[in-house]
């Protein structure tokens, strides 16, 4: 079974991606977090969980939605992280999820993707992204080699900056930087309610028209990436900034 997480698009392509090869289902942990359904699931002895990196790890939302859900008969448990530029020590927090499952841990895959994260970077242009994507093709297959061979993942860099990026950084990162008050609606917002809608922890509603955010945010950035109208700004950040979502990018 496929668990997936995605904020913009580009797990849920990867997840496709292996779902196709592997001949398997996945399972929306978007929708799951959103329903807070933490029902059990009979997920067969293999699980691998699809989602992107935030600070250096994988998404406090996600870790959280694991810890509490049961994965009937499985036994072990793969982790593909897609990022935009590296997932520092993520592993060594996975293994630990792992052990917390009691699930085998088959190591960690990183695959470099188009960058969304807007509050803070620069997306990618079209052209650019398309290119990434191209290039995070190989990284895939090899992937998918493992999963159908059913072996580990080759082990990932763990150096002292990776350690220290997601040990000390990503706690720091959360509770200074991961808040929703600088989000902002201009006028062109013509109150479709894509926003809300697509926002996993149900922070968003719409009031007279507009969107509101309230104090629970992952800073996934598929309300302001996925904007028909590109109504929606980071504060100064996200000003004069390409979106993005892999969905932009048209049939491959």
């Amino acid at each position: 079974m496929i668990l997936c997480f995605s904020g913009t698009g580009n797990s849920r392509y990867i997840a496709e991606r292996i779902a196709e090869a592997l001949q398997d289902e996945i399972v929306d942990l978007n929708a799951k977090i959103k329903a807070a359904d933490y029902a059990p699931i009979q997920a067969g002895d293999d699980i691998v969980l699809v989602t992107p990196t935030y600070a250096w790890r994988i998404p406090q939302i996600v870790s959280a939605w694991l810890t509490k859900a049961e994965l009937l008969s499985a036994k072990r448990i793969w982790f593909v992280m897609d990022c935009g530029s590296e997932i520092g020590n993520a592993a060594k927090f996975n293994r630990i999820l792992a052990e917390e499952k009691r699930l085998q841990y088959k190591g960690t895959a990183q695959i470099v993707m188009p960058e969304n994260y807007i509050a803070m970077f620069k997306a990618p242009e079209r052209e650019e992204a398309e290119s990434i994507v191209k290039a995070a093709e190989p990284a895939i297959a090899d992937a998918i080699a493992c999963l159908k061979a059913k072996k580990p993942f080759p082990a990932t860099r763990s150096n002292l900056y990776d350690r220290f990026m997601s040990s000390a950084v990503n706690p720091i990162f959360y509770r200074l930087f991961v808040k929703a008050a600088a989000f902002q609606v201009r006028d062109a917002c013509i109150g479709c309610g894509q926003c809300a809608d697509r926002c996993p922890l149900n922070n968003i509603t719409i009031k007279a028209g507009k969107p509101v955010w309230g104090n629970d945010c992952t800073h996934c950035m598929a309300c302001i990436c996925y904007c028909p109208t590109e109504a929606i700004e980071y504060g100064k950040k996200s000003v004069g900034k390409p979106r993005y979502h892999f969905e932009q990018l048209g049939s491959r």
